[in-house]
């Protein structure tokens, strides 16, 4: 947003879960979504993601390095059209460990295992944990395109203590530590608020992690 009256600050939202709004700049931002976008193409492209109770995701996605479906990796797109998943670049690692030395001051890697989400005005996320990883290294998300609210929970349940945070293109967010396994979902994607000069309709968020596999 234009000339902010009061500029977002850095938060701590829970005990190892930092908000960094604005990590990415406008040139970082435009370079990322050039690369979802090659990703998202197939083989191995863009996909809605069935859960195994019949339903689907109303986001979108697409995985890098290893391929993610509930609950799992495969090294293929089981759920899909059964391509190899795409690799994981170097340089999308290297922006995993920077972003999580800038928020909690650790580096950990190798991160190799990225998460898409491509999320249009009417797509939500329910409460969830990322848990199917072998490792308790932080996960880094960032965001491009349209703000969304960014429910972040506690460990223990779905439910209250949440905290809601308006994550715009280019925010940062990082858990790890005693919030590595806290539930988090986004309730609300608020259409038509992402920076014009970018052009995408709708939200992507990166989100990386380590798998230990």
């Amino acid at each position: 947003m234009d000339a902010e009256l009061f500029p977002r600050a850095r938060t701590e939202v829970a005990p190892g879960a930092v908000h960094v709004p604005d990590w990415l700049d406008t040139d970082a931002q435009h370079d990322l979504l050039r690369a979802c976008r090659e990703w998202a193409r197939p083989p191995a492209g863009l996909r809605t993601v069935r859960t195994p109770g019949g339903g689907t995701m109303t986001a979108r996605q697409v995985c890098l390095g290893h391929h993610w479906y509930p609950y799992a990796y495969a090294r293929t797109v089981v759920d899909g059209d059964g391509a190899p998943v795409k690799p994981f670049p170097a340089w999308l690692g290297e922006l995993g460990r920077d972003a999580a030395r800038d928020a909690l001051g650790t580096e950990r890697g190798p991160y190799d295992v990225a998460l898409i989400n491509f999320y249009d005005g009417d797509a939500r996320m329910g409460m969830h944990r990322d848990s199917d990883e072998k490792s308790d290294a932080p996960v880094v998300s960032l965001s491009l395109g349209d703000t969304c609210v960014f429910r972040f929970g506690n460990p223990e349940n779905r439910t209250r203590p949440y905290t809601d945070v308006e994550l715009r293109s280019g925010d940062l967010f990082v858990f790890g530590g005693p919030s590595r396994l806290a539930y988090h979902g986004v309730p609300r994607v608020r259409a038509g608020t992402a920076p014009p000069e970018l052009g995408l309709l709708g939200r992507l968020n990166i989100t990386l992690r380590v798998s230990g596999l």
